[in-house]
């Protein structure tokens, strides 16, 4: 690993090997690097070529991920002439096993094809509503690219992150721009944050509740504890009533006074004047 004596710190990058994949650390070595820099990376899976998208960053021995792996060097110009040839296999490799797919009538929706660097390997990623026989879809890729064959069955959440998109919100899938990792999300986060539960207004693009739900939960609940809660009886500037709504963004709730109107006051002028403890 790369270490001075100077800090005993160890230089790390962040390394996508997908446009839209998760973002994996790797020891950057004593490699001067930035961000967009084409690098080859020891993996699992042997080498690979993949992209710098985070700057260099330096950490202690104990803040290290686990089975931290190296750069081996930035991309030569004959990586990236094997990286084109990869992606024009994998384009073919993907009509192909398409094709295939739609002969033989499989229960299997074909998502991405993804090429080793070495070429050893090609695998090929589907989502299913159940187990597929697709044995003889395997011999069909075998005899067509001579190639070890993995068909790999991946969930909705990953189809989505692949696939890339917009969200109701209007801007691009979280899974998308910067979600590393998919957090459990439950219908609980959803009526924690006084969402309507409707499925079109819930899910995500993958059909799935949305991701955010589980990423805001917590300001939400954190808020939640600052606010009288609804249905107490209080008084204010304008008046005694009831409170109906709670707005957990602004932090405010509305009141229902006794004469028939609705006031939008500040949660925390409520609970100073009415004594109630934060």
């Amino acid at each position: 690993m790369s270490e001075t004596l100077e800090t005993g710190r160890i230089n790390i990058i962040g390394i996508r090997f997908k446009a839209r994949g998760k973002e994996y650390s790797f020891d950057a070595t004593d490699t001067r690097l930035k961000k967009g820099d084409k690098v080859i990376v020891d993996t699992e899976n042997g080498l690979a070529i993949g992209t710098v998208s985070t700057e260099v960053r330096k950490l202690s021995r104990n803040e290290l991920p686990d089975n931290l792996k190296k750069v081996v060097r930035k991309a030569q110009d004959e990586d990236l002439v094997t990286e084109e040839e990869n992606a024009v296999l994998e384009e073919k490799a993907f009509e192909f096993c398409d094709g295939r797919i739609r002969e033989r009538n499989l229960p299997m929706k074909l998502i991405d094809v993804e090429c080793l660097f070495d070429k050893s390997k090609v695998v090929f990623y589907f989502t299913a509503d159940s187990r597929v026989d697709f044995r003889e879809l395997v011999k069909d890729l075998v005899q067509e690219f001579r190639s070890r064959i993995e068909l790999r069955q991946i969930w909705v959440r990953s189809e989505a992150r692949i696939l890339g998109g917009m969200g109701i919100c209007g801007r691009e899938l979280c899974c998308v721009s910067f979600l590393n990792n998919f957090e459990p999300v439950s219908i609980k986060m959803a009526k924690e944050q006084n969402m309507l539960l409707n499925p079109e207004k819930i899910s995500g693009r993958c059909g799935r509740l949305m991701c955010c739900l589980a990423f805001e939960y917590g300001h939400y609940c954190d808020t939640k504890k600052k606010l009288p809660k609804c249905g107490m009886t209080i008084q204010t500037s304008q008046g005694h009533g009831k409170i109906v709504r709670q707005d957990l963004l602004r932090e405010t709730i509305v009141v229902l006074l006794d004469d028939g109107k609705e006031v939008e006051l500040s949660g925390r002028e409520i609970m100073e004047r009415n004594s109630f403890s934060l």
